[in-house]
């Protein structure tokens, strides 16, 4: 019998207790250790797609092109059966999208992409919430997606709510003001500052600049991959009428 199993030998002193430290330091490791375990394994086979292994300026010249493709009406066609069995063993996007969750607005469609492409996170608004952030944390980290874009968009109705609530205190049932004060700090920055244009459209880029900083600073996961080149985050500004992408600086 394997003496490690033998619990009636009373000669060996009972193992000691963990302390508590160690208990407590063993749960903190264990969400790291599989972020670190599932972007082992993620390398460790081959992509699924390729193609969307990129640089970060790679990346953007990708979506750039596909969005003319887009705006052009020439775009490829999908064969969706193509790629299901490959992407049953894994994913490998390209860029990551945190895209306001208007009907109108599809990064799949605007940048001309297929299932696999794209890990899009969504919400009215395309502000940084805390699981969205840790969506975009495991995109960079587990899927090693070398790109993150905020894309915002013209007439975006969440702005102009939060443009309405600073200029006629006007306010929203449910959980709707929630939205409006998140965006609100970026709606007061326009709002101080001197333009030409109107506020609504002020806001949305402010909104878009701001959430870009917040993505390039958050710590641990993000702010470390900014600094070592590995990803960029770039902001997007999606034109209804015409369905172009431009960039915001």
């Amino acid at each position: 019998m394997c003496v490690l199993c033998d619990r009636s030998d009373t000669t060996r002193p009972a193992p000691a207790a963990p302390t508590r430290r160690a208990v407590l330091g063993a749960m903190g490791a264990l969400p790291w250790l599989g972020l670190s375990t599932l972007s082992g394994l993620a390398q460790a086979r081959t992509p699924p797609k390729p193609d969307n292994v990129l640089l970060p300026d790679q990346a953007i010249a990708r979506l750039m092109a596909g969005n003319e493709r887009y705006i052009s009406g020439k775009t490829r066609n999908r064969n969706l059966a193509a790629t299901r069995e490959a992407l049953v063993r894994g994913q490998n996007p390209y860029a990551c999208i945190l895209s306001c969750a208007d009907s109108r607005i599809s990064p799949e469609l605007c940048f001309d992409e297929e299932r696999g492409d794209l890990f899009v996170t969504r919400v009215a608004g395309n502000y940084v919430t805390p699981d969205l952030l840790a969506s975009l944390e495991y995109g960079v980290a587990v899927l090693k997606t070398p790109l993150i874009m905020v894309l915002g968009h013209t007439s975006c109705g969440a702005v102009s709510a939060t443009v309405n609530a600073l200029e006629k205190q006007a306010e929203f049932p449910g959980h709707i003001q929630t939205i409006v004060t998140a965006l609100m700090p970026a709606v007061r920055a326009a709002a101080a500052k001197s333009t030409t244009g109107s506020l609504q459209q002020a806001a949305t880029l402010e909104n878009i600049r701001q959430n870009v900083q917040r993505l390039q600073e958050a710590t641990p996961i993000l702010s470390k991959a900014v600094q070592a080149g590995e990803v960029k985050v770039v902001g997007g500004l999606y034109e209804l009428a015409t369905g172009r992408v431009s960039a915001v600086v």
